[in-house]
C-alpha cells in the first residue's frame, strides 16, 4: 500500500532510476550569457565548518508542540469530514504551461547552466498583477520513495504574498498549489490556504508567514514560519484538507458556514516545532529559510539552512534533524521523552542569502554532500548554487565573465526525487527540474 509511506521500499545507496520519459526541453532564452555587471556571486562559501560544541549546537533545539486532537476532531465535526490529496487533484482549476508556450521573460528566470530539463510555467491569473511569490517546492518523491501518493504523481509549491502590499486581507498569507504531475506534458493544479485551528478548534485563521522552505514527508508537511518567530516549523496533515463551504473575503467562521478568502480548500495546522533558545536572532537560534528532505540517512532526515541576508556578513548555518521512526508519528521528527528535538549533525558555511537546500550522498560516499542555492547580493537577478562538503565547494560557470550566477533568478527551494533522479526547483515565474546527474556535471 502506497499511501502513508506504508511498506516502503529502502535503496540506500543504489543508482539512480530511469528519469521520465520526455526530451530536454530547447530552453534557449535562459540560456542568455550573464553579463559582467551580473558577476556578484563569486566568492566560494568554501568548506563546510563542523559545529559540535553545545554551545553552538542548543540554538539548534526544538519543542515539539502538537494541537490536541479533540481540537482538530472539533474542527472537521464542524467543518464535515476531511478529505486527502486525491480530492483537491480531481477539482483542480489551473492549467500549467510547458516552456514553449510560456513568455520569453518566463523564460530568461530558468537556470543558465545547467539547463532545465522540463519547465512550466504558472496560470496567469496567478502572476499578474499580484502580490504573491512562489518560494517552497516538494514532491511525492519525498511524501514516498516510490514517488507517488496513492495513486498520484504530486508537486507541492509553497506560494506567500506580500506582507507590505496588495489586499490588506491578503497580506502575509500562505497556500500551497497541489499540483497534478502524473501527466508531465499536462500539469493542472488548485489552490488549498494554509489555517491555523484558534479558540479549541471553533475557529481557524490564516497562517501568516513566509514559506521559504517545506517538505512532505509520510503524511505530513512541514513548512518554515516568518523570521523572528519562536516558532521554527508548521506542521499539516495531508489527510485534514478542510472544504470550505462559503465563498466570503473573510477567513474563518462565518454566518452560514466557513471561508477562505475565495479558497474551496484550507489545511488546517496540526502541530509546530519551537526553538527552545527563544525567537530566532543574530545571536540565539537561526531563523530557517529553506528545507529539505535526505533519504540517504536512516532514517530520512530533514535538512535545513539559515536565512541571512545575501549583502550581509553574517555566516549561515546547516543543520540537520531525524524523523521519527514510530508508526504513529509518521512524518513527525524524532523527539525524547519530554518532546523535544536534538539537532544530529550541523555546518557554518560563509554561504549568505541561502534560499535553497539539499543534502545528498553520493553512492560510496563517506559523508553528504550539502548544495546551497543564493540569492545574488543585490537580490536581483540570476542567483548561484554550490555544492559543498567539508573538503571544499564548487559550482557552475557561465557567461563570457565565467560567473558562477547560473542558477535561477529569485532562486528557491531545491527538492530531489529520488524515483526520478530529478532535483525540482522554482525561479520567481518558473517551475523546473533538472536531472541531478546534469546539476553535478556542472558543478565539475
Amino acid at each position: 500500500m502506497k499511501h502513508r509511506g506504508r511498506h516502503r521500499r529502502r535503496r540506500r545507496g543504489a543508482a539512480l532510476r530511469a528519469f521520465l520519459t520526455g526530451t530536454a526541453l530547447a530552453l534557449t532564452a535562459a540560456a542568455t550569457l550573464i553579463s559582467a555587471s551580473q558577476a556578484d556571486v563569486t566568492d566560494s562559501p568554501g568548506a563546510l565548518r563542523p559545529l559540535s560544541s553545545p554551545a553552538d549546537t542548543a540554538p539548534l533545539r526544538l519543542q515539539e508542540r502538537l494541537v490536541p486532537a479533540r481540537t482538530l476532531d472539533r474542527l472537521s465535526a464542524a467543518m464535515g469530514r476531511p478529505v486527502g490529496v486525491g480530492a483537491v487533484l480531481a477539482s483542480a482549476d489551473r492549467e500549467m504551461r510547458t516552456s514553449a508556450h510560456c513568455s520569453a521573460a518566463a523564460r530568461a528566470s530558468l537556470p543558465v547552466t545547467p539547463a532545465a530539463a522540463r519547465a512550466y510555467c504558472w496560470d496567469p491569473a496567478d502572476t499578474t498583477g499580484t502580490d504573491w511569490r512562489p518560494a517552497s517546492v516538494t514532491t511525492s518523491g519525498d511524501a514516498d520513495d516510490d514517488g507517488v501518493w496513492g495513486t498520484h504523481r504530486v508537486v507541492l509549491a509553497g506560494w506567500t504574498h506580500s506582507a507590505t502590499s496588495g489586499p490588506a486581507a491578503e497580506r502575509g498569507l500562505a497556500r500551497v498549489a497541489f499540483v497534478d504531475a502524473d501527466d508531465p506534458a499536462r500539469l493542472a493544479y488548485r489552490w488549498v490556504l494554509l489555517v491555523v485551528p484558534v479558540d479549541d478548534g471553533r475557529d481557524y485563521r490564516g497562517l501568516s508567514s513566509a514559506i521559504s522552505g517545506m517538505v512532505w514527508h509520510e503524511g505530513k508537511l512541514l513548512v518554515t514560519t516568518r523570521t523572528g518567530s519562536a516558532d521554527a516549523l508548521y506542521v499539516y496533515d495531508l489527510d485534514r484538507i478542510q472544504r470550505t463551504s462559503v465563498d466570503r473575503p473573510a477567513i474563518g467562521r462565518v454566518p452560514g458556514g466557513w471561508s477562505a478568502g475565495g479558497y474551496r480548500y484550507v489545511m488546517p495546522a496540526v502541530g509546530s516545532y519551537r526553538f527552545t533558545a527563544g525567537r530566532c536572532a543574530r545571536l540565539g537560534p537561526p531563523c530557517p529559510g529553506a528545507l529539505a528532505l535526505d533519504r540517504g540517512t536512516a532514517p530520512d532526515s530533514l535538512v535545513a539552512a539559515e536565512w541571512t541576508a545575501p549583502d550581509g556578513d553574517r555566516n549561515a548555518r546547516l543543520w540537520r534533524y531525524t524523523f521519527s521512526t514510530s508508526p504513529a508519528r509518521g512524518g513527525l521528527l524524532a523527539t525524547d521523552a519530554a518532546g523535544r528535538v536534538q539537532p544530529v549533525e550541523a555546518y557554518r558555511t560563509r554561504a549568505a542569502g541561502i534560499r535553497g537546500v539539499l543534502s545528498y550522498w553520493q553512492p560510496e560516499a563517506e559523508a553528504a554532500s550539502w548544495y546551497v542555492g543564493r540569492l545574488p547580493d543585490s537580490r536581483d537577478g540570476h542567483g548561484g548554487l554550490w555544492r559543498q562538503d567539508t573538503g571544499g565547494a564548487k559550482a557552475a560557470h557561465c557567461g563570457a565573465d565565467s560567473s558562477h550566477r547560473c542558477w535561477a533568478q529569485s532562486t528557491a527551494s531545491l527538492s530531489y526525487w529520488q524515483e526520478t533522479g530529478e532535483v525540482w526547483s522554482l525561479s520567481d515565474r518558473m517551475l523546473f527540474a533538472i536531472p541531478l546527474a546534469e546539476l553535478d556535471r556542472s558543478l565539475g
